[in-house]
């Protein structure tokens, strides 16, 4: 009789995580709460992996590896070390590139000023680069998205382009945008140089996976702490930031794209006698350019998604404007921005999607004015329109008007907007003051509660537990590790509130993901509206969707947590009509013959055989959710995130800090993925899917 129970405990998980509750309970409720009891707290061994890393970052910047080093204004030899040099080289050099970008689109003499001697150019103080006529620039954006796309994102490019210059936005914009122009070519390069070094070579892809895997999951706020200390604050240390953070994802769709190249393909290069470099580069490369161009428009959105958190580190575009409004509490002008940075990063998206998707033109017996008409229309557009903005300086008297419209002369709905949210708050207050007062009170803090309440033993049953019941002993025993590393920290309990707020967001985002996708996945026409939607709204930077829950319900853990449901609905709405749309057509027409209701076909047949891209949808939503909670430390949640944004304060030892908190949160992330992914394979092979 032992036996039987003890073979339906072994085989059956749902008892097995019965079990692992009720284990948890105990020691959850038994444990006293106690700093000398280790069952409790585990003693802070690794509170010097801070210490170290700043000890590290600062012998590198000072002492390791001196060099004797021409001081020009001094005119002496000076011993620096080599790192700090090779820091300043590179601040030097993309700080050079983002201003000949700017001056190249706005205007200026600085570009000259290369070139030519100073007293030279005072004495010809008309000597100046021509700014670019946004009306060039509308032009252009019209006929670039007609090339790709035809009429519809031809009138997209060419309307967003109309809005950002006539709101005023024109010189923030472009600030902006030197940006993504200076580090999309350099996040490609890199990506595409290490994603076909892995693709290549086995070992260097096994050790590129957890490197990645970390750099995707950290906090984004986590890498500008050290790269103050290390290059500073400018422009240049946001362009560095926005380097290392849309790297990862080329070099991802590099090697995806790489790998799903036909063997057929490969041998068809071979048998034609194309050399290992021939085979790469004429045919590889161009077989996977989807791809590849693929991961080009995430680079994009990776970059103008840290345009809000570059300004931190002093980088000048709409990111700045933005956060100097909600410092001065212009609602309005906030918004304006905020539309601004969503506009181009959505014109940006179709534009690179579009070209992604495009084929490529193959031209036979065809003019140079037949292959390149669109470039030459284009140049000739532009060179009309400058001539007309240069003689137009004689009709206007101050501000030439066809070369930029200064924010105060353009149009504005910001005291729209201000109005609009004085009336919300004048007609709802006390409807969203109830709320925020029970959701706080009912839900959120005895969820905090209980989160700081439970003892590290406790917490380590369940992780563990649950990890072991899904993928077995290596993978509760890395999950363990992971979290172990973290709870001999000094700053556990920071964590344990990160996971609270991540949970509840989680378990919010993904029940609306699954509710949503499964009402809009019923039909073609509902599916494919659906995933627009998605589309549209996994452009926003993530910081545009703290703006309107700030002002409807301030500075809450309220307002944190809504914009992170809000952010991580998007993939799991995403995911499930991916999952419900792969279910086979002949299984709804068996249900269907069977007789059962649409509501048991849904429950019995479509999410069983969907859950496997349902959990991947909500190992996403972990992911955006733990980057929304961390970024919510800029409206004072008491998380790790608060610790990781008080280190760009602390220059000392701040690096050390933010980094090592930064890899806490992609701890959590990469625990709850090694889960995920094994519940999934698993629900796979076991529906026969794999």
């Amino acid at each position: 009789m032992d036996k039987n129970y003890l073979d339906i405990i072994r085989n059956s998980k749902p008892a097995q995580f019965g079990i692992l509750l009720i284990i948890f309970l105990l020691l959850y409720n038994f444990i006293p709460e106690n700093d000398g009891n280790y069952f409790w707290r585990l003693p802070s061994l690794l509170s010097f992996i801070p210490i170290k890393l700043n000890e590290i970052i600062y012998a590198a910047l000072y002492d390791w590896f001196p060099l004797k080093v021409w001081d020009p204004v001094f005119e002496m030899y000076e011993e620096k070390a080599a790192f700090r040099e090779f820091t300043k080289s590179v601040s030097q050099g993309l700080l050079f590139l983002i201003t000949f970008v700017r001056e190249l689109l706005l205007g200026g003499d600085k570009i000259i000023d290369v070139f030519v001697s100073d007293s030279w150019l005072k004495e010809n103080d008309w000597m100046t680069w021509p700014a670019l006529p946004w009306t060039a620039a509308t032009v252009g954006a019209f006929l670039l998205g007609y090339q790709l796309g035809g009429i519809r994102l031809a009138l997209l490019g060419g309307i967003g382009s109309l809005y950002v210059s006539i709101f005023g936005n024109w010189v923030p914009s472009i600030q902006t945008l030197s940006f993504v122009l200076i580090t999309t070519p350099i996040c490609f390069v890199l990506g595409l140089s290490f994603g076909i070094w892995g693709y290549l070579d086995k070992k260097v892809e096994t050790a590129l996976q957890p490197v990645l895997n970390v750099m995707q999951t950290m906090p984004q706020f986590a890498y500008l702490v050290p790269i103050i200390a290390l290059f500073g604050l400018g422009d240049h240390a946001g362009s560095i930031a926005t380097i290392i953070i849309a790297t990862p994802p080329m070099i991802r769709n590099t090697i995806l794209g790489l790998k799903r190249i036909s063997p057929e393909v490969v041998e068809a290069g071979l048998m034609s006698g194309c050399t290992k470099r021939q085979l790469l580069f004429r045919v590889l490369i161009p077989t996977a350019r989807r791809d590849i161009l693929n991961g080009v428009n995430t680079v994009i959105m990776q970059c103008l998604a840290m345009v809000v958190i570059a300004s931190f580190v002093g980088a000048k575009g709409l990111g700045l404007n933005l956060k100097v409004a909600l410092n001065s509490l212009k609602i309005g002008k906030a918004a304006e921005a905020g539309f601004c940075i969503v506009l181009i990063a959505v014109i940006l998206d179709r534009f690179t999607k579009a070209w992604a998707n495009k084929q490529v033109d193959y031209f036979e017996n065809l003019t140079f004015f037949e292959r390149h008409k669109f470039l030459i229309i284009f140049g000739v557009s532009i060179v009309i329109f400058s001539i007309v903005a240069i003689f137009a300086n004689g009709y206007f008297d101050k501000i030439n008007y066809l070369y930029v419209i200064p924010i105060e002369k353009g149009f504005t709905f910001a005291h729209h907007i201000d109005a609009g949210v004085d009336w919300v708050w004048e007609t709802f207050f006390y409807s969203l003051n109830s709320f925020n007062k029970f959701l706080i009170t009912q839900i959120l803090v005895p969820m905090k509660r209980a989160y700081l309440g439970m003892p590290v033993a406790a917490t380590f049953t369940l992780a563990m537990g649950v990890a072991y019941i899904i993928g077995g002993v290596r993978t509760s025993l890395l999950v363990g590790g992971m979290l172990l590393f973290i709870a001999m920290s000094a700053y556990w309990d920071r964590a344990l509130i990160t996971m609270y707020m991540a949970t509840f967001a989680v378990i919010m985002a993904s029940l609306n993901g699954i509710i949503v996708g499964s009402i809009f996945a019923q039909t073609e026409r509902g599916s494919k509206f659906i995933l627009s939607v998605c589309d549209f709204f996994e452009t926003f930077p993530s910081f545009v969707y703290l703006i309107p829950v700030i002002f409807l319900f301030n500075i809450t853990d309220t307002s944190v947590l809504i914009a992170a449901i809000v952010y991580a609905t998007v993939p799991a709405t995403r995911y499930t009509v991916w999952g419900l749309k792969s279910v086979p057509l002949q299984l709804h027409e068996a249900g269907t013959m069977s007789g059962v209701s649409r509501m048991q076909r849904w429950t019995n047949i479509e999410i069983p055989i969907a859950f496997p891209t349902i959990m991947l949808g909500v190992n996403q939503t972990v992911v955006f959710t733990l980057q929304m909670v961390i970024l919510g430390a800029l409206i004072g949640t008491e998380d790790l995130g608060q610790l990781i944004f008080g280190a760009l304060s602390r220059p000392k030892d701040g690096p050390g800090v933010a980094i090592t908190l930064g890899i806490f949160v992609s701890l959590i992330a990469i625990s709850v993925d090694v889960i995920v992914r094994k519940w999934a394979e698993d629900r796979k092979k076991a529906l026969g899917l794999d």
